[in-house]
């Protein structure tokens, strides 16, 4: 068994306005889905969190009806079947992060397609399972403007991310440690995990020990203070002052 906790937070847009969150939880029997909607690169597109709705609601079911699918093809089956209800078109569609955990009583399963890692702990230490080849593009300055991000969207030598073309599915970053081997997970999105990788506010760890003494809310509260101490964003450039936030511990007996 895994005993879950939740804490989940709205952002803003980039016009700094209050808006619904766009990141979505779905907690099935033994696996976490989280996924966040990407902000479009075409105006004249609809939301990622529109999209990030669809994708977890058929990824849920995918896993549901075949609970021990391998994690790659139930995502690609996902995509699959949300681009052809809804005429998704590949690089003229929204777009969102997948992170997944899955477990029996042998083994726990993470993947990770785009930005929201998921961190492991247990007798191997601290393991982050996390895909940095969006960052790295955004560090070097190749993802300036929509039409960047549309051409490195799901390319080889760019970025990976659920959208409307499956094949994406097979390019996530996978684990899977021993089910005896575990205590804990964490799955974040970026309005999360920015704490730990730019703002260094705190470690792995230490998000860990927050989150299990005080309950995850507690990391969100530290992020959110951080960027209000920091709202001209200034101190870290950013998009927006606040991101939409979750953050889920698992703790596993």
């Amino acid at each position: 068994m895994a005993e879950i906790s939740i804490a989940e937070r709205a952002g803003v847009g980039a016009d700094g306005r209050p808006r619904p969150s766009e990141d979505y939880v779905v907690v099935l029997e033994r696996a976490v889905l989280v996924l966040d909607g990407a902000t479009s690169p075409s105006p004249e597109l609809p939301s990622g969190g529109w999209y990030a709705g669809l994708l977890v609601r058929q990824l849920a079911d995918e896993l549901r009806a075949r609970p021990r699918e391998d994690l790659g093809v139930a995502l690609a089956d996902a995509i699959s079947s949300v681009a052809r209800e809804h005429r998704l078109v590949p690089g003229r569609s929204p777009s969102s992060t997948v992170s997944m955990l899955r477990w029996d009583e042998s083994e726990v399963e993470a993947l990770v397609l785009a930005d929201s890692p998921v961190v492991g702990f247990g007798r191997f230490g601290t393991d982050a399972v996390s895909d940095d080849r969006l960052l790295s593009l955004r560090d070097d300055g190749l993802l300036q403007t929509g039409a960047d991000v549309r051409r490195r969207r799901n390319a080889e030598g760019g970025f990976w991310v659920a959208e409307a073309e499956p094949a994406a599915a097979y390019k996530a970053v996978r684990r899977v440690w021993p089910r005896a081997d575990v205590d804990a997970v964490l799955i974040a999105t970026d309005g999360v995990s920015i704490g730990v990788d730019e703002y260094r506010l705190f470690d792995w760890p230490e998000v860990l020990r927050r989150a299990r003494n005080a309950g995850p809310d507690a990391v969100l509260d530290a992020v959110r203070e951080a960027e209000v101490q920091d709202a001209g964003c200034v101190r870290w450039p950013r998009a927006k002052r606040h991101d939409d936030q979750v953050l889920v511990l698992a703790e596993f007996e």
